[in-house]
């Protein structure tokens, strides 16, 4: 029988990070939302005004993809251009409907992370900790 392989916390929080996002995606289907644009989204509330490039940085996207990416929500009417005049850059905002879509989103985020606490107490203490160190540190 082979050597039960040792314990790796690496391949331990990719496996139950890939048991929730696919929980977290599963929330988010009905809302016509996938991770990425509630990702983006999210982005374009938290800063309104964001230019395209910066949202495509902080997104780990291209601009291009950006781009289609805005398109498809202005077509929705959840994000509108507040500059939207040729040769001047954009600034980018969600609109009332944006806001209520993320709201909704933000409901179904709260009763996986109530479950997820419940299944998992400990590591959730642990997450909470390592996020506000990071916070503390990047500032």
């Amino acid at each position: 029988m082979p050597e039960k392989p040792p314990f790796s916390p690496t391949i331990a929080l990719l496996t139950i990070g890939r048991v929730w996002d696919a929980a977290f995606a599963d929330a988010l289907k009905p809302l016509g939302l996938t991770t990425r644009k509630y990702g983006l989204l999210g982005h374009i509330r938290a800063t309104p005004g964001v230019s395209f490039s910066e949202l495509a940085r902080r997104s780990r996207i291209t601009v291009q993809s950006a781009h289609t990416a805005v398109a498809a929500f202005a077509a929705d009417g959840l994000v509108e251009d507040t500059t939207a005049r040729a040769g001047a850059a954009s600034r980018l905002r969600v609109t009332a409907a944006g806001e209520r879509l993320l709201s909704q989103a933000a409901e179904r985020v709260a009763v996986l992370d109530a479950r997820f606490a419940e299944e998992y107490p400990v590591l959730t203490e642990a997450l909470r900790r390592q996020i506000e160190e990071h916070m503390a540190r990047s500032r």
